[in-house]
């Protein structure tokens, strides 16, 4: 596998700790609008939602070590899961400032300050890396009948609870130097202010294509270089009281994407059918609705870039561009809001009531404004450069039109698996929230006309056997209706 395709794995697998993070956005953001000025000490019930959600914020680095374990193992076991909470309990528990002054005999007033952070995302992504490899190479060992107990899934956990000691032993000499540079790196970024906010959401969108922008977001939203701007937010008022949130700086990695989503994108899809042809225009208008309802609600973006992503670059360059801007001017205007998901209006109205939202009514206002730049921007390229979007393609490009409605989910998987080279064609097939995520054996025998007619919005292929599937907020459905069919 290569070094790319193995990434995208890792970026897969974060999704599933992320996952959790609409429930404490949730969980904190009604407590909030219930006693927006005590935070918690004038009503009991916002107490207990606040704190609540703040169980999960406080708890990420050990999410992301069993989240990990289980999205890289092979079958999704919970054994997997098993073996990344045991691998992390070792780690942070050998490697707390207790631990380390009694391994290294020196008062715990002279451990590094590397240790006291030693419970972060960064250390639980590691240990669930490191536990998914143990599981996927040992989860069929066979052992002699008189162990034969412990064999296979049983035996991971013990497997993990003995490497995490010498990952423990490497992480007492190298950690330090790893915890220095990553807290430059993260301050380097910070000293850049809005700038470096805006240099980061250029490249968030322009990672998506190839599934990286999940490793680029755990460094800007969660503690991997100590910025942490997701969960610093939704600490709200305990995040200040500790000196972790600054008002009007925290959340300025998050804010600028709502203008993005909520009315860029929308003014987009209104320019791609103004510019469709006249006898497609129904059937892009539903599709392009579809899209801008669901980025301006949910803030679930790919249905609509991964229409205009590969048949037109140049749009998707310019797109990236314009939420850098975006980011960039939210962050020097210190206009913020935040989010637990993503950057739809339902994340926007829970984290109003926020102690750390600034004139997040602002945003809606450079939302409009953006509604109006993407509109024109989008349509002046399109007629100028006469590219292909959707409705613009020549006949033979759009013979094979989406045919799934009337489908039951159990025959779009059998076209999925022709469509895919048939079950020979195939290694592993999982999913993320839109895409398929598939190991193939050759890419090169599907067939991208009879996707597009299942429902793909894009095909994006890794080396010889790595291949994505867009589909939207179905695929891990029909990813799960592909495993029981090839089963």
């Amino acid at each position: 596998m290569s070094v790319l395709s193995y990434a995208q794995k890792i970026g897969q697998a974060l999704m599933v700790p992320v996952a959790a993070l609409p429930a404490a956005a949730l969980l904190m953001g009604i407590g909030y609008w219930i006693d927006p000025d005590g935070w918690g000490a004038n009503s009991q019930l916002a107490a207990l939602l606040i704190k609540s959600g703040a169980a999960i914020i406080d708890n990420m680095g050990l999410l992301f070590a069993v989240g990990v374990a289980f999205g890289l193992a092979k079958d999704k076991h919970g054994s997997a899961a098993l073996s990344g909470l045991v691998g992390f309990y070792v780690v942070t528990t050998l490697l707390s400032p207790a631990g380390v002054a009694q391994l290294q005999h020196i008062d715990i007033s002279e451990v590094p300050d590397a240790f006291k952070k030693i419970n972060n995302q960064f250390i639980g992504i590691l240990i669930g890396v490191i536990s998914a490899e143990l599981y996927n190479r040992f989860y069929q060992v066979e052992l002699p009948k008189a162990l034969s107990f412990f064999s296979g899934k049983r035996l991971v956990p013990i497997l993990v609870s003995f490497v995490m000691i010498a990952v423990s032993f490497a992480l007492l000499y190298i950690w330090p130097h790893i915890f220095n540079a990553l807290v430059s790196f993260g301050e380097s970024i910070k000293d850049l202010g809005a700038v470096g906010a805006g240099i980061y959401g250029f490249f968030n969108r322009l990672l998506i294509p190839v599934g990286l922008h999940h490793a680029l977001n755990s460094v800007f939203w969660f503690d991997v270089a100590s910025i942490n701007d997701i969960p610093n937010f939704l600490g709200g008022a305990k995040s200040i009281a500790e000196g972790t949130a600054t008002v009007g700086v925290t959340g300025m990695y998050q804010a600028g994407f709502f203008p993005v989503m909520m009315f860029g994108l929308p003014g987009a899809a209104l320019a791609i059918y103004h510019c469709a042809k006249p006898n497609q225009k129904v059937q892009v208008a539903s599709i392009m609705l579809a899209g801008a309802l669901a980025s301006f609600f949910t803030g679930i973006t790919e249905p609509l870039e991964f229409s205009f992503m590969f048949v037109a670059p140049v749009l998707y360059v310019l797109h990236a561009l314009l939420t850098g801007i975006s980011v960039f001017i939210a962050a020097t205007m210190h206009w913020i809001a935040g989010f637990g998901f993503s950057a739809g209006l339902v994340d926007m109205v829970l984290s109003s009531r926020n102690p750390l939202a600034v004139s997040w009514y602002m945003l809606l206002v450079q939302g409009i404004v953006f509604f109006a730049i993407y509109y024109f921007v989008f349509r002046f390229a399109i007629n100028a450069f006469n590219l292909k979007t959707l409705g613009r393609e020549n006949k033979a490009e759009t013979a094979a039109a989406p045919t799934q409605s009337n489908q039951s989910r159990e025959e779009r998987a059998v076209k999925f698996i022709a469509a895919l080279g048939g079950s020979e064609n195939f290694k592993t097939v999982d999913a993320c929230i839109t895409r398929l995520r598939l190991t193939l054996v050759d890419h090169h025998n599907i067939n991208e006309d009879q996707l597009k007619a299942l429902g793909s919005k894009g095909n994006v292929k890794l080396g010889n056997d790595g291949l994505q599937v867009i589909l939207g907020p179905e695929a891990e459905l029909v990813a799960e209706a592909i495993k029981a069919k090839l089963k």
